[in-house]
């Protein structure tokens, strides 16, 4: 009662809307830089059970923004190092992480465990997923968007309401979209936008006041302006999505992040090809050695200005931790005209699992 005081004495919500908040039950998908005010209020808040899907590792430059990590966490996965300092904000809830990416093959039964859906991801591939399989499972999804000094909030599939095709039917070209890495993003943006999301989810749940459906928030930072767009619900769009319901799972995400085309490669794929660079763009400093394979040690923030170390006539395949930063040093290359570059799938961790593999398989053999 102490430590819900402050909502309690509020008429609007009081003992029952504090129960309503105790048995919710909400995912959040993507640890960064929405995620992170997303995660921090709605735990602070109370909410029953919280599930957070993220297989990124922190990274020194996340720390600008992402508030739940500090040097401490460098290098962990962002599910699990969020979930301990969100124990310590409130030990009374569920925290349920899962460290791993979210696919058609899981999203669906993800979905289902839950009553509301916030994505906090920051590329179209996992957007149009992410709302495709909050369609199929009829769960609101609340929507944040960031790009330099500006932000957008939303709430989609609510009360049959518009989903985020109805605003944005198809993605955007490849090439049309800068690319996330380079452009940059002002630190306290995310916390903005990242809080009126947390706000549209404690709303939903509380059934108070009037919910973004049907609407676009727009706010500048720079200008401290905000205006609002209304949204119209396609139903022939939205009908499409129902409509492949039963071979959701065996899609494949839409081939693009950011606007840059994918170019991944499993590591036994890697291995297969001739004439190859492998090349480590985490920070050396802060993720383990990998002892298995030759390869440079390029951190990204220096890949730019080192490509007169890279041979132009090897396929070069790029991997971090996890195979989410190496998708975005890609284009980094491309701009240098070396098109001969793939992204590692599961980065390093792919490659710690196969060696892992082939030394249990020699047990085996010997035994």
């Amino acid at each position: 009662m102490n430590r819900y005081s402050r909502h309690t004495i509020l008429p609007e919500i009081g003992q029952k809307g504090q129960e309503k908040l105790t048995n919710a039950k909400v995912i959040v998908i993507g640890a960064g830089g929405l995620g992170c005010p997303i995660l921090q209020y709605l735990t602070a808040a109370g909410v029953g059970t919280i599930g957070i899907v993220d297989f990124d590792v922190v990274e020194e430059s996340n720390l600008q923004r992402q508030i739940l990590f500090g040097t401490t966490t460098l290098g962990k996965n962002k599910a699990l190092a969020a979930k301990e300092r969100l124990t310590d904000i409130n030990p009374l809830i569920t925290i349920n992480t899962y460290p791993e990416p979210l696919t058609h093959k899981n999203a669906i039964s993800l979905f289902e465990q839950y009553d509301i859906v916030v994505d906090g991801t920051d590329n179209f591939a996992t957007r149009y997923l992410i709302n495709d399989a909050s369609v199929i499972t009829n769960t609101p999804l609340v929507y944040g968007a960031i790009y330099k000094f500006e932000g957008q909030v939303a709430v989609f599939n609510y009360k049959n309401g518009p989903s985020y095709r109805c605003l944005f039917p198809t993605p955007p070209k490849k090439g049309s979209t800068p690319n996330c890495s380079e452009v940059g993003v002002l630190g306290v943006l995310p916390g903005i936008i990242g809080t009126l999301q947390a706000n549209e989810v404690l709303k939903i749940i509380l059934e108070i006041g009037a919910v973004l459906s049907g609407k676009l928030h727009c706010y500048n930072a720079l200008t401290t302006q905000s205006h609002t767009l209304k949204l119209t619900k396609n139903e022939s769009i939205i009908n499409n999505v129902l409509a492949k319901k039963d071979v959701f799972s065996n899609q494949k995400m839409e081939h693009f992040i950011c606007g840059v085309e994918e170019k991944n490669i499993t590591f036994l794929e890697a291995l297969n090809l001739n004439n190859t660079l492998f090349i480590d763009i985490r920070e050396p400093s802060k993720t383990p050695e990998i002892d298995q394979i030759s390869h440079l040690q390029i951190p990204m923030s220096e890949l730019e200005n080192r490509i007169s170390e890279l041979n132009k006539n090897k396929n070069i395949i790029l991997f971090c931790q996890s195979g989410i930063r190496s998708k975005k040093a890609i284009e980094i290359l491309k701009k240098h005209q070396i098109n001969n570059c793939y992204s590692l799938k599961e980065g390093a961790l792919a490659i710690k699992k196969y060696y892992t593999n082939e030394k249990a398989q020699l047990h085996k053999k010997r035994i």
